[in-house]
């Protein structure tokens, strides 16, 4: 960590280059004596992807800027203030650090905070950036965050860990035992510190999956943002043994999307099929990945197309979990049919459908964009479809 950064002239030259092209910094003489060109880029790029993730980063004075790869796997502020809202008490113990975000909004709900980070360099800047930040219910660790909890006789409400896929496991199916810190197999020590556990994951695991590497799994929350899913949440409690709930959150900027099933309600549920009628739905992404494909329908009270086609209908306009479409007209997937339609630009969705976008757009002659939504799919009598619809 070159403390140099955070002299003043350095700071303003950091904030005034954001629009700088990196190559017209790197290629002159050096602007400082004690800070090279490329610390400067680095700096100027880094803060440049927290304006939208993490703007209370962004836009304070005098923050230490990790690497551009840190602030991609870091959680958004959206995300962690959501985390925050799950979990109370006196104390929490954060295994895995890293750039410090979650630590600070857990530190708005929590009395004292402790982060933990095995990078020395990662750590050193989280605690810079927590003083700049005015948190001083935050106390800092560099190590292994495992070998902490096995060493320290403190006991906390809560423990959060975000643990990191090794890289030779790249490319193989997700599984926790494949990452770091191995939850699997350090749940027991984990569950000595502290009564209730909180696991962040890529959304790359399986839900099925991940329940069967752990125990005491009491909610799952999936949540996106924007229609994107970023995070699942594991909570696990220590001794339950009752059925696990999952939460699904779509959050915006204005609003929150929630949808909440139990896993063994979808095994049970018997879907109502139908024809399109005169609205479409389609379930936002979260509620997609937590596999909700009967229980949401049968919520809703709406009618499913196909029972492998995630698309229900209704004849009335309801409020819902995702996008809602009124539909024009419903044709054959046939090329006369679909030349009916006269449109030569439309927004176009698959669903249990044998051909890909691309293949459609090239078929058809539709470009990208417009008014018009179409989606190719298969309805309740195995028959290809195509629905012409607009955005309510």
């Amino acid at each position: 960590m070159n403390t140099n950064i955070l002299d003043r002239p350095v700071q303003e030259f950091i904030r005034d280059r954001s629009h700088t092209d990196p190559m017209s910094i790197l290629l002159k003489p050096a602007f400082f004596k004690e800070v090279s060109n490329k610390e400067l880029v680095r700096q100027i790029e880094a803060r440049n992807k927290c304006k939208d993730k993490l703007p209370i980063w962004h836009n304070s004075p005098n923050i230490y800027y990790p690497g551009k790869l840190n602030i991609e796997q870091t959680s958004s502020e959206a995300t962690a203030l959501y985390k925050a809202k799950l979990v109370a008490g006196t104390s929490l113990f954060d295994i895995t650090g890293g750039l410090g975000v979650d630590s600070y909004f857990f530190s708005n709900k929590i009395d004292q905070v402790h982060h933990c980070e095995m990078d020395g360099e990662l750590s050193k800047i989280a605690q810079h950036n927590f003083t700049v930040l005015g948190k001083t219910n935050i106390k800092t660790h560099m190590g292994d965050g495992i070998a902490f909890l096995k060493n320290s006789p403190i006991h906390f409400d809560w423990i959060y860990v975000d643990p990191s896929r090794r890289h030779d496991a790249k490319g193989k199916v997700f599984l926790l035992s494949d990452c770091i810190p191995n939850i699997p197999k350090d749940l027991a020590t984990i569950f000595k510190s502290a009564p209730n556990i909180m696991i962040k994951t890529a959304p790359l695991l399986d839900v099925s999956a991940g329940l069967k590497e752990l125990q005491f799994v009491k909610e799952i929350h999936v949540i996106a943002v924007k229609n994107e899913v970023k995070e699942l949440l594991w909570i696990l409690k220590k001794g339950y043994t009752d059925a696990v709930s999952i939460q699904t959150v779509n959050l915006y900027p204005t609003h929150t999307e929630t949808f909440r099933f139990m896993p063994h309600e979808e095994k049970l549920t018997t879907p109502n099929f139908s024809a399109p009628l005169e609205f479409l739905y389609e379930p936002n992404a979260s509620i997609l990945k937590s596999g909700a494909f009967k229980t949401v329908g049968n919520q809703f009270k709406l009618f499913k197309l196909h029972e492998h086609t995630h698309l229900y209908t209704h004849q009335e306009l309801l409020t819902f979990p995702g996008r809602v479409f009124r539909i024009n007209r419903v044709v054959a997937f046939n090329k006369k049919e679909i030349q009916q339609l006269q449109l030569k630009k439309a927004n176009i969705t698959i669903r249990n459908f044998p051909m890909s976008v691309a293949e459609i757009r090239k078929k058809f002659k539709i470009k990208d964009g417009g008014k018009d939504y179409l989606f190719f799919t298969t309805d309740m009598y195995g028959e290809k479809i195509v629905v012409h619809c607009h955005k309510v």
